[in-house]
């Protein structure tokens, strides 16, 4: 299971695996956590590799990762799960999009499934910072990349089972991001499973919500990449 952190300003840092112990110990699954270029701690010029019209190149990173598992003795390229929350939920969404054929299932947690609806709804006090990193979807010729690349607009190449999470409250990602792409899934019969909480915003902070998640995840796991 391929895990990719949020931000995208942010890292995956050796840290206390906690639940997910359930995952290797119990269950069999390798957890992998990549940097992708656009990720922090290595350098100003590497943070911005992945702005505007090079969001794509952040994609690629993940492809390169199937061909470096496929090398490895000890893990299984021909099941993969890709997870991630908030931007890492934007980038499950794009690698299930663009990459269907090398996955077999996917969990996109408050991720973004088009990033010019995404700065059209996200709260006004961060949408100027968002695209700084995404681009200004006011701009035409970035508004026609964007819509492009968008795993929304591309909902055909999506083949592979996806559970979806997602906070009503949520005023970072909304959840109309989580509602397009699951109503979409389930119109073409694509498999997919949507968790929604009606009291929680960005992540699931509530113990009860946050172990529902976790047991769903599980049970997604078990049907579509264990059997």
């Amino acid at each position: 299971m391929i895990e990719i952190h949020g931000g995208p300003e942010g890292q995956s840092r050796p840290d206390f695996l906690g639940s997910d112990w359930y995952y290797v110990n119990e269950l069999g699954i390798a957890l992998i956590l990549p940097n992708v270029r656009g990720s922090t701690g290595y350098g100003k010029t590497f943070s911005k590799l992945d702005n505007g019209f090079l969001r794509e190149d952040s994609y690629k990173d993940i492809n390169a990762l199937f061909d470096w598992i496929a090398a490895q003795p000890d893990l299984d390229p021909s099941r993969i799960a890709i997870i991630g929350g908030s931007y890492g939920g934007h980038m499950t969404l794009a690698i299930s999009t663009f990459y269907s054929n090398r996955i077999k299932c996917s969990i996109d947690i408050v991720g973004m499934s088009n990033l010019v609806t995404f700065l059209e709804h996200t709260e006004g006090y961060r949408r100027d910072l968002r695209r700084v990193e995404y681009g200004d979807e006011r701009d035409p010729k970035m508004r026609a990349f964007l819509e492009k690349i968008a795993p929304m607009n591309n909902i055909g190449n999506i083949k592979k089972p996806m559970l979806v999470v997602a906070g009503k409250n949520d005023p970072r990602v909304p959840m109309s991001e989580s509602d397009q792409i699951a109503n979409a899934l389930k119109k073409q019969g694509t498999p997919v499973w949507y968790v929604l909480a009606s009291d929680e915003g960005h992540g699931f902070q509530k113990k009860t919500n946050q172990d529902f998640e976790f047991y769903s995840d599980i049970v997604f796991l078990q049907e579509y990449l264990l059997k």
